[in-house]
């Protein structure tokens, strides 16, 4: 059953305004992440997870299932780390591979972010079209999206290119070198 706060198609102009809401809303409070984890089932020992996510206090959680009303895809999780709120925090997240390339980049590529949000999913497309290419299965393809992964998500080294294990697979050299190389690969500039 639709909620009545997600217009219908019936009604263009009325989506239209939803659809920028969404948008803005994104602005603020959105990410498009990718994190590279540890998983021993995994050929390479490492796992991708680009992920879609709003964040928001537990007063204001409604707004997330209109998100996944609207999309049709993805769920709501509590997330009981506080951090520097004194509620609990709700997230929607988008996690599945098929709905992030069918549903939410399309979307997102149709009616464009306003803020620097825009380089950040720029730079998500990216990613996702490396595990389209089936790059993240080899250990040079993970190193690419390192790369851009740190460009978007805060900066942030991911742990990949932390590991003592990615750094004896991928080169004698020191550190900074292989640093340098996941920087290469994604076409950064160091």
């Amino acid at each position: 059953m639709r909620s009545e706060n997600v217009p219908s198609a019936d009604n263009q102009q009325e989506r239209l305004r939803f659809e920028g809401w969404l948008v803005g809303f994104t602005d603020g409070e959105g990410a498009f992440t990718v994190s590279i984890l540890k998983n021993s089932t995994s050929k390479t020992g490492w796992q991708v997870f680009p992920e879609f996510i709003i964040t928001q206090g537990a007063r204001s959680k409604d707004v997330l299932y209109l998100f996944k009303e609207f999309f049709a895809c993805g769920n709501v999780y509590l997330n009981r780390r506080h951090d520097n709120h004194n509620e609990d925090l709700y997230r929607y997240c988008v996690r599945s591979i098929k709905d992030l390339q069918n549903v939410i980049i399309p979307f997102f590529s149709r009616i464009v972010l306003r803020s620097d949000k825009r380089k950040d999913f720029s730079l998500f497309c990216k990613v996702m079209g490396l595990i389209s290419n089936k790059e993240h299965l080899s250990i040079a393809g993970l190193f690419k999206i390192a790369g851009l992964a740190m460009k978007m998500n805060r900066k942030v080294r991911p742990k990949f290119l932390e590991s003592s294990l990615t750094i004896r697979q991928a080169s004698e050299g020191s550190e900074e070198e292989i640093v340098a190389s996941a920087w290469r690969h994604a076409g950064i500039n160091s």
